[in-house]
């Protein structure tokens, strides 16, 4: 690839992290995941990415990003041929590593994500890039028009960062528009988003988070019928997950348990089922 120089807002800067992480896990001899493309992408990009070297919330992303992809193939084993949106895309390549040959994909994220996405990747038929916000309704219109359901919308890393009232209407809107299908997000309680200025957490970066929830179960106050099916910290991943971890990564996540920090168990992994009517039942 032909490097490349990077030119995005001070929240899609963001993006950058996560990206740097999967492609330092995928340097390891044992990983959390494999992601090859992401080594490629960050050899191609003209950035100080290593800024990031050591920071503790590297491998926070890679776990992270493992266990939305667990839901996203858990979700395309029940639904071969079902549709996955990822709100936020970045330069995410969950695409590249769990999909099933017959899904409906669409990638969203701001223009000037989304131009630099298209320096690296292209649109298929079953593959979609959509350059907009989120809290712009219209790109439900597109996604709605071009497939069917079921649907699991993947919000990773991105609702933190938008004012509460915004997170609102994108739940109204998924819910409306979307009735019954899958999010997975991820929500920053107190004891997390208070910690954001610490030089191990987005003291790397000008981004900060806006939108606080102490308890993702709240979400069912704003929309009722909203189901939290999963709502994990990186102190009690799921069994499933935790046990496939190399011998490092596991003993780290049992120190956690064990210490029980505010900033680790108030950040929080969530998968909610929407409501299935339009009344909320």
């Amino acid at each position: 690839m032909t490097e490349r120089d990077v030119r995005l807002g001070t929240v899609q800067e963001t993006l950058l992290i996560p990206l740097y992480g999967r492609a330092v896990e995928n340097r390891k001899k044992e990983a959390v995941l494999r992601d090859a493309v992401a080594e490629e992408l960050v050899a191609a990009i003209d950035y100080d990415f290593a800024r990031f070297d050591g920071l503790p919330m590297l491998l926070g992303t890679v776990l992270r990003t493992s266990l939305f992809d667990r839901w996203v193939t858990d979700f395309l084993a029940e639904h071969p041929t079902g549709t996955v949106v990822e709100i936020g895309t970045g330069l995410n390549t969950r695409y590249e590593r769990t999909d099933n040959g017959q899904a409906r994909w669409f990638e969203l994220d701001l223009p000037d994500v989304i131009e630099l996405r298209r320096t690296f990747f292209t649109d298929t038929p079953r593959r979609t890039m959509i350059a907009t916000s989120v809290t712009d309704k219209a790109w439900a219109d597109t996604v709605a028009a071009q497939s069917g359901g079921p649907y699991l919308f993947a919000a990773e890393a991105v609702l933190p960062y938008l004012e509460e009232a915004d997170v609102r209407d994108v739940i109204d809107l998924l819910a409306d528009r979307f009735p019954g299908s899958l999010l997975a997000l991820d929500t920053s309680g107190p004891g997390h988003f208070d910690t954001q200025d610490q030089p191990g957490s987005l003291g790397k970066v000008d981004a900060r988070m806006q939108w606080s929830c102490a308890d993702p179960a709240r979400l069912a106050e704003w929309r009722p019928g909203v189901d939290v099916l999963a709502s994990d910290t990186f102190s009690s991943l799921p069994a499933p997950m935790y046990d496939e971890l190399p011998a490092p990564v596991q003993e780290m996540v049992t120190g956690l348990a064990a210490q029980r920090l505010p900033q680790v168990e108030d950040y929080r992994l969530n998968l909610v089922r929407l409501p299935r009517g339009s009344d909320g039942e």
